[in-house]
């Protein structure tokens, strides 16, 4: 099966939709799938190019997977009407690229960003080929959320696209299964819409003791160490997490790290500076074949997300690494997809978003009590097998498999 795969984000970029495609495509090939991925020139977060590429039409070989990338507009998670000029330019040019390409059995797109769906979508309509909508986020709805823009009379268009192209699919694959409950509500049909979570290749991510170098950079020796790992952005109110290590600054056993970028990294910075707290360590984003080592700094992987009902449909994909890695995870943020993982396989502590006293409390509790700490150690690295990558990667070849011989209506009773 040939299958044409847009993404605005895929590697050498580490974002949970860069990470799930190229994981997902390599077991493809290896089943005997050809893979072909349009995209960007790799520059999330920060908007800027990454070294080795210039922001032009061009192709690569990576990893047995063959990857398009187009010239966009480029601008830095941060600032929404630059952000959609730079999601509309890659609309536009992903559409262009794959014209040139051979002409595949199967289109496939993942969101978030939406309008690189919009392009897999018209492409796929004006060439009479089958479309799948990988749903990553429900989009217009969470840039509302965040705050990034209000409810409007061009958010009810977006909206209404946005339901458009869910309806004209011939399969939708939800990440979560809030995802799909919301789509059924608004009159999605429920059996064309297959529930696949995102999950770690877990060989990947091993237990592994702290790594001497990077612990010496940072300054960090025997603390304990709270690890926001991931992007530092709108949807995840760490400020919360920086009022939380003013109430420890005087713990010397206790320090956070934030490891990553995003659209909150200068202000973090500089709101810990002004504060004058010096229990807090920063760690700019890290290539992925380092995020080993990034995990092997933390004692517990602290989740945390805006205090909104839409980020209760969400599930964080850091969590499934920390598993892997056997950490236990302290989630703060609104009850239901997430939170509902991490009470069923007991992997860690749930509490109310945006609480900076309890989570302080919280990290206070696992930092003393070595018993409680090592349980949960223990029953998130034996969960972490429940969200096999490989798993999920067989499920959706199954359900893209369905779709092309033309049985798209009914793939939400295929399983892994």
């Amino acid at each position: 099966m040939r299958i044409l795969f847009f993404t605005e984000n895929f590697p050498p970029e580490t974002n949970a939709a860069a990470t799930r495609v190229y994981e997902r495509a390599l077991y493809w090939i290896k089943k005997g799938h050809k893979v072909t991925v349009i995209t960007s020139i790799p520059n999330f977060p920060l908007g800027k190019v990454y070294d080795g590429y210039i922001n032009r039409y061009q192709k690569e070989k990576l990893d047995t997977i063959d990857v398009v990338r187009v010239k966009t507009y480029i601008a830095s998670n941060k600032g929404m009407i630059r952000r959609i000029i730079d999601f509309l330019s890659f609309m536009v040019m992903g559409y262009l690229a794959a014209k040139k390409e051979e002409r595949p059995d199967i289109v496939v797109s993942t969101s978030p960003q939406f309008f690189a769906a919009v392009s897999a979508w018209w492409f796929s309509k004006r060439n009479g080929l089958p479309y799948v909508f990988e749903l990553g986020d429900l989009w217009p709805a969470s840039i509302v959320a965040v705050g990034a823009m209000r409810q409007s009379f061009i958010l009810d268009l977006l909206e209404r696209l946005e339901l458009r192209m869910y309806n004209d699919a011939d399969a939708v694959i939800a990440l979560t299964r809030s995802f799909k409950k919301n789509l059924v509500a608004r009159g999605v049909k429920s059996t064309k819409i297959a529930v696949i979570r995102n999950g770690v290749d877990t060989w990947r991510y091993i237990p592994t003791k702290r790594d001497h170098d990077f612990a010496k950079n940072l300054k960090i020796g025997s603390e304990f160490v709270v690890g926001y790992v991931g992007t530092l952005g709108m949807a995840h109110a760490l400020e919360n997490v920086i009022d939380a290590a003013e109430t420890l600054k005087e713990d010397k056993n206790i320090c956070f790290l934030f490891a990553g970028a995003g659209a909150k990294y200068n202000y973090l910075q500089k709101e810990t500076e002004n504060r004058g707290l010096k229990n807090i360590k920063f760690l700019p984003k890290q290539p992925k074949s380092k995020m080993q080592r990034v995990w092997s700094l933390c004692d517990v992987s602290l989740v945390h997300l805006k205090n909104s009902d839409v980020f209760s449909a969400v599930i964080p994909s850091k969590i499934f690494e920390a598993m892997s890695m056997g950490l236990p995870i302290l989630f703060a943020g609104p009850l239901g997809e997430t939170s509902k993982i991490i009470q069923r396989t007991g992997s860690g502590i749930c509490i109310a978003p945006e609480t900076p006293g309890l989570l302080a409390e919280k990290v206070v509790l696992l930092q003393r009590k070595p018993e409680l700490y090592q349980e949960l150690a223990e029953r998130s690295l034996a969960s972490a097998a429940l969200f096999s990558r490989e798993t999920q990667a067989n499920h959706m070849i199954a359900v893209l498999e369905a779709v092309v011989s033309g049985n798209g209506e009914n793939v939400s009773s295929i399983r892994a």
